[in-house]
């Protein structure tokens, strides 16, 4: 069985509008936006790294407006449930998505594969140790600033407890192994926003407020 076929979207994503990244992901993009702009970061590239039904990527398409945009989604269900037009704000911008996951993206080495904005929004959790130590280092090289968010282990239990859901599927892992994995590679900037490390460092990155990197 596909992990991610019809049987997986149709029990984790029942009431998706109710969802985190989806009914508010007009405030995600926003929160990204903004601060984005108090540093004066122009983002003309985007790619989605696992666009799932495809409302935060649509939200980020319509902000920003890249003349460059890239989906990625290994579940054919929910690849197929999302058209590049509804997807597309503006014609200008250059969609391409591709039916594959993360580790077969990294493998690849098409044209134009470095962007200015990755979202990778509920991915990591369904990934191995052994991929993510190859994945990571490759989004360090392709993506200069990346949106990221991932359950660890506590929130994870805290859905069972407060929501009584169950993700079957989630690899659970503690916020210390997550941050040792992505430490060598990115810089947290913000909630939810890390910099690249192959991209940036002390010296070069546009945001100024030195204190809070880590």
């Amino acid at each position: 069985m596909n992990v991610f076929d019809k049987t997986y979207w149709d029990k984790n994503y029942s009431d998706p509008k109710s969802m985190d990244g989806i009914g508010n992901a007009k405030d995600h993009i926003k929160y990204l936006q903004s601060f984005l702009a108090v540093e004066h970061v122009d983002i003309s590239s985007v790619i989605d790294l696992g666009f799932g039904y495809g409302y935060l990527f649509k939200e980020a398409l319509k902000t920003f407006k890249p003349y460059r945009a890239v989906g990625i989604e290994p579940s054919p269900h929910a690849f197929k449930k999302v058209k590049p037009n509804w997807l597309r704000p503006v014609p200008s911008t250059d969609l391409n998505l591709y039916e594959e996951d993360l580790i077969t993206w990294c493998r690849k080495n098409r044209k134009n594969n470095k962007f200015d904005l990755g979202i990778c929004t509920s991915v990591f959790q369904y990934i191995s140790d052994k991929d993510l130590k190859e994945i990571i280092p490759v989004l360090s090289k392709r993506i200069k600033y990346l949106y990221l968010t991932v359950p660890t282990n506590v929130e994870l239990q805290r859905q069972v407890s407060e929501l009584e859901f169950k993700d079957e599927y989630a690899i659970h892992r503690t916020r210390e192994k997550y941050q040792m994995l992505l430490k060598p590679h990115f810089t947290f900037v913000s909630s939810r926003i890390l910099e690249s490390k192959f991209f940036f460092d002390e010296r070069s990155t546009h945001f100024t407020d030195l204190l809070y990197r880590f």
